[in-house]
Parts: C-alpha cells; sequence; structure tokens
C-alpha cells in the first residue's frame, strides 16, 4: 500500500474515469452517526433474538427467572458474536457512506477509514453504556421483593455471573473495536472504487 495514491478509479471498472471533485473533511460525522445507529439497531435485533432463544433471562432474585447459575459460556459466545456483528456493520457503513478524498496517500487514507470505523464503535458502545446506565438508575427506583430471601451461596453465584459476564463483555468490546476498524477499511476501499 505504500506509495499508493487515492483519487484514480478503478479503469476496468471506469474507463473513462471519473469526474467528481476534491472534497471532505477527514472524519465524515453523518457517516459515523449512520454506522451508529446501523450498529445500535442490529445489537437490538441480536439481543432481542438471543432473547427469544433463552439467552439473555438471567436474574438475581430467588424465584424470579433463570437462576444466575444458568449463565453459560453459549450466551457469553452470544453476546460477543452480537458486538462483533453491530461493529462489523456499523464501522463498514462508515467506511462505505464516507466521502470520497481525492489525492491523499494510501497511509492517510486507510487511516481515515480505521478511525472511521473505530470512532462508529466508539460512538455506539458509549450511547448504549448511557442507556443501560439510565435504565439501571431506573430499575433501582423500583422496590425489591419484600419477602426475598438471600443467601451467601446466592451472593457469591450471582457475583461469578457478574464477573463472567464482564470478561465476555470486555474481550467483545476489545476485538468489536478492531472488528469495526478493519470493516471501516473494508468499506473505505469500496467506496473507493467507485465515484
Amino acid at each position: 500500500m505504500t506509495g499508493e495514491i487515492y483519487g484514480t478509479v478503478d479503469p476496468v471498472l471506469y474507463p473513462n474515469g471519473a469526474s467528481t471533485p476534491a472534497a471532505g473533511a477527514a472524519l465524515s460525522w453523518s457517516a459515523v452517526t449512520a454506522g451508529t445507529i446501523g450498529a445500535i439497531a442490529l445489537s437490538l435485533t441480536l439481543l432481542m433474538l438471543g432473547s427469544a432463544f433463552g439467552l439473555a433471562t438471567v436474574s438475581p432474585w430467588p424465584g424470579v427467572g433463570a437462576k444466575p447459575e444458568t449463565f453459560t459460556i453459549g450466551a457469553g459466545i452470544w453476546l460477543v458474536v452480537t458486538q462483533w456483528l453491530s461493529a462489523a456493520l456499523g464501522g463498514y457503513l462508515a467506511g462505505r457512506l464516507r466521502v470520497r478524498w481525492h489525492g491523499l496517500h494510501g497511509d492517510e487514507v486507510f487511516f481515515r477509514d480505521t478511525a472511521h470505523g473505530f470512532v462508529t464503535w466508539a460512538t455506539a458502545t458509549v450511547v448504549v453504556a448511557v442507556v443501560a446506565v439510565g435504565a439501571t438508575a431506573l430499575a433501582s427506583l423500583a422496590p425489591a421483593p419484600a419477602d426475598v430471601p438471600t443467601s451467601k451461596e446466592a451472593i457469591d453465584a450471582a457475583r461469578k455471573v457478574a464477573a463472567t459476564f464482564a470478561a465476555f463483555t470486555g474481550l467483545s468490546l476489545v476485538i468489536g473495536a478492531f472488528i469495526a476498524s478493519v470493516a471501516g477499511v473494508i468499506g473505505g476501499r469500496l467506496r473507493d472504487m467507485h465515484p
């Protein structure tokens, strides 16, 4: 990729060239926003499908929903797959929908496409985290069931589930950032092939 200059289209696909004027800021917020919305929508869709298959029905309260011990590796893998697929979609959309940069060195285009994917992932992650914190705050206002006995074993089991969930979430977020960045590059390269 070193030495490659973007600004010319694929001569096989466009034998007469392209008459697209030079344009574009380094970051296209409209493309990032579109990628963010796509990533969040796919995440919600996949999480709902996971709930339909029983992968998100854990409850810390005894007698209400599934026991914390039922959080399985399968549920963790579903969370990881959900994050990765939504990150890939968001990054790809951001790369593909950004403006075409003419006359830039290939390394700069690669960096900008990577940044589009990463910023899309980061924006979607922050939006979902803010919503989750708000939902948790609202849920904490509801009174706990009055006659629910808790035991040391139940509390320890809930702690283990929380630690496992955090490990799967952290892993999926780190790799999701990478996947979104790569998807941004793929989408950007495809964008540059067509004026």
